[in-house]
């Protein structure tokens, strides 16, 4: 691995340490820097990692960045762990998934109304996954919880941030909203957002 300079093994030392993901604002006051010079130095070490093919790879997830082991080692340790769990993602769980990714933060009754069918199990199951939290209360009638993605899923699914999702293209987009308004006979009033359903229903 190429050397590393002092600051970059300084950021390498708190991110092992730590072993959770670090918010950079939280390493510009470790190591008396702007935001600018801690990104500069974390994108070198993250390159460096990276270049030599390491289990071990640097990531960023919005404000933050973490180490962590690569994806493609898992069935290997898994063979490690005392009580190694498969999260089984069916794809009704990953168009939830994609419903509240996209629609965030959004309530269950709105991911019902754009699924079709109940989803209070599977949105249990998010949460339960990790993939999903409870973001604040809707300030409507009855306070009905929102919900919105985790880090992890940001994790799990190597995306950066929400803002980095991929988006439909908006002639697709907009026929996939009208579709699910016939069939629901509810008006989403978002045509210019992507939905990010798997299937339509």
């Amino acid at each position: 691995m190429a050397k590393l300079t002092n600051t970059e093994a300084a950021i390498e030392a708190i991110l092992f340490a730590l072993g959770v993901s670090v918010e950079i604002r939280q390493l510009c006051a470790a190591l008396e820097m702007n935001e600018s010079e801690v990104i500069q130095n974390f994108e070198s070490l993250k390159e460096k990692y990276d270049n030599d093919n390491r289990g071990i790879q640097i990531i960023k997830l919005g404000d933050c960045v973490q180490m962590c082991t690569r994806t493609e080692y898992y069935d290997k340790l898994i063979r490690v762990c005392k009580t190694p769990k498969k999260q089984v993602l069916t794809d009704a769980i990953l168009e939830t998934l994609s419903i509240i990714a996209y629609k965030q933060p959004i309530t269950k009754s709105e991911i019902e109304h754009i699924r079709g069918v109940s989803s209070d199990y599977i949105v249990n199951k998010l949460v339960e996954f990790g993939l999903v939290y409870e973001a604040g209360k809707l300030d409507a009638p009855g306070r009905p919880a929102q919900f919105a993605t985790t880090e992890e899923f940001l994790r799990r699914f190597g995306i950066e941030s929400k803002e980095s999702l991929p988006r439909l293209d908006s002639d697709l987009e907009a026929e996939i909203v009208h579709e699910v308004e016939e069939e629901t006979g509810w008006k989403f009033g978002f045509e210019s957002e992507a939905i990010g359903t798997s299937e339509d229903k």
